[in-house]
């Protein structure tokens, strides 16, 4: 007697639930992922075998490149504020919408006297404004104290807090440059500061 053959059928497998988590994962990396900050400085820092990872809130740096002094502040509002005040003390008038520009800039390195050509620049155009850095003359023209300054006082004043200090220097960075900026520090009597630098390895105990 023949046996009863039994008829193949293809195993169907349901992606649905796979591809919902795909995209919920694909979803969360693209909101919670950073855009990389074009650093005009091009400062390379030196290495440390120290980790701590540096505040993406409430601090302000300052980056040291070619001779060359730049500044960032992280909240976009402490920006706009301290824009405002830089005008007016400087005899600057800047219109809502260079205000507006300038919040979304997180690092810049220009005097005062070209900040509005440097706002008025098409963003496609901008990586080819030359910034010549901010003056921190101790004695005839300190900006850079002034930005500092104005804004850890626009940072008290918009959310009651003390803005944190860190400073990113290029590893063959001259020590007149480097000093200019602790000389600003020290006549607001900021004693306390980060230093960036990048991990290394450290070396093996035998």
């Amino acid at each position: 007697m023949p046996r009863v053959k039994v008829a193949r059928k293809s195993t169907a497998i349901d992606m649905t639930a796979m591809c919902d988590v795909a995209f919920l994962l694909l979803t969360f990396f693209i909101l919670t992922a950073k855009p990389k900050i074009d650093d005009p400085s091009h400062a390379t820092v030196p290495p440390s075998t120290n980790m701590a990872p540096v505040a993406d809130a409430n601090m302000m740096t300052v980056s040291i490149g070619g001779d060359k002094l730049f500044f960032s502040v992280t909240e976009q509002d402490v920006r706009a504020e301290v824009l405002k005040d830089m005008g007016t003390a400087y005899n600057v008038p800047f219109t809502p919408e260079e205000i507006q520009r300038f919040s979304l800039t997180q690092v810049f390195g220009v005097p005062m006297k070209s900040m509005k050509a440097f706002l008025d620049t098409p963003p496609d155009e901008l990586k080819n404004f030359v910034q010549t850095g901010i003056p921190a003359d101790t004695t005839n023209n300190n900006e850079l104290f002034n930005w500092i300054y104005k804004s850890r006082q626009a940072e008290k004043l918009l959310h009651d807090k003390d803005l944190q200090m860190s400073i990113k220097g290029d590893s063959k960075e001259q020590y007149p440059e480097i000093n200019l900026v602790i000389s600003c520090l020290e006549k607001q009597k900021l004693f306390k500061f980060d230093l960036i630098t990048a991990l290394k390895t450290a070396p093996s105990k035998r």
